[in-house]
């Protein structure tokens, strides 16, 4: 994580105390908040000599704010300045903006001091050091389960015709008639009545069905791997380090 010192400058121990207030009950801890009281502890201190704002709060100070903060400590300011995330500098510069900070830009011009071109806000972050970013993306490979068709097994009924043979077998009456001249058989002779009933049979085919199983059908599903390569682009930013000599002019903002 990177962090920033933000630094702001009052004409009163009343304004510099109210805001050291404000800085710990917004959480900020007070090993990470620093208080310059007076001209005297400024001198014992040796802010006054070239260069030592700019080990105190960074090399980002403009000559014209350390020549704001050594003047104003000499007339009796007060400055307040608090170590903080990087990302939580902005709302650190409203907390210290409601005490009605020194604007140093307005006190440069006060002074007689030339200033940078751009107007900046009256709490300034001095940071210890720049910060830029560099990106570049990723690619995830994931696996998702999709549908790739249906397998149907379905089971219907059908005819075929059969035929066998089979030996079928038949009883008739066979009636035939033979003379008889022998007188023997005169006193068998019976005048009554009589009938003889003789049944005749025949076989006819009979047909009849039975089941049995003939076949077991299994249906399970069988897993496979394979090797599938995917093709797709990720963007990265990258860094261009251009020295740019002196009189060229700054590029704007997003050129």
């Amino acid at each position: 994580m990177s962090y920033e010192k933000v630094v702001a400058l009052y004409d009163t121990k009343q304004s510099a105390d109210a805001a050291v207030n404000s800085l710990r009950a917004a959480g900020y801890p007070i090993d990470d908040i620093s208080v310059i009281r007076s001209e005297n502890e400024a001198a014992k201190a040796g802010l006054f000599e070239p260069g030592v704002w700019q080990r105190l709060f960074g090399r980002s100070l403009e000559p014209h704010q350390t020549a704001v903060l050594s003047r104003s400590m000499s007339e009796g300011s007060v400055i307040v300045s608090v170590r903080v995330p990087s990302s939580e500098a902005p709302g650190v510069m409203e907390l210290l903006d409601t005490h009605k900070p020194v604007d140093v830009i307005d006190r440069a011009k006060a002074y007689g001091l030339g200033t940078a071109a751009s107007t900046a806000p009256s709490t300034t972050p001095l940071k210890d050091e720049e910060l830029l970013r560099v990106a570049e993306e990723q690619l995830t490979l994931g696996k998702r389960m999709v549908e790739a068709g249906h397998t149907r097994v379905h089971r219907y009924v059908i005819e075929k015709p059969i035929e066998a043979t089979v030996s079928l077998h038949e009883e008739h009456a066979e009636v035939s008639r033979r003379a008889i001249s022998d007188p023997a058989y005169t006193g068998a002779i019976d005048w009554s009545e009589k009938t003889i009933d003789v049944t005749e049979t025949a076989e006819e085919p009979v047909l009849s069905k039975t089941t049995r199983i003939t076949e077991e059908v299994v249906i399970r599903k069988h897993g496979s791997d394979a090797t599938r390569t995917v093709h797709d682009t990720v963007r990265r930013q990258q860094v261009d380090v251009e020295r740019v000599p002196v009189g060229a002019g700054t590029p704007k903002k997003g050129a």
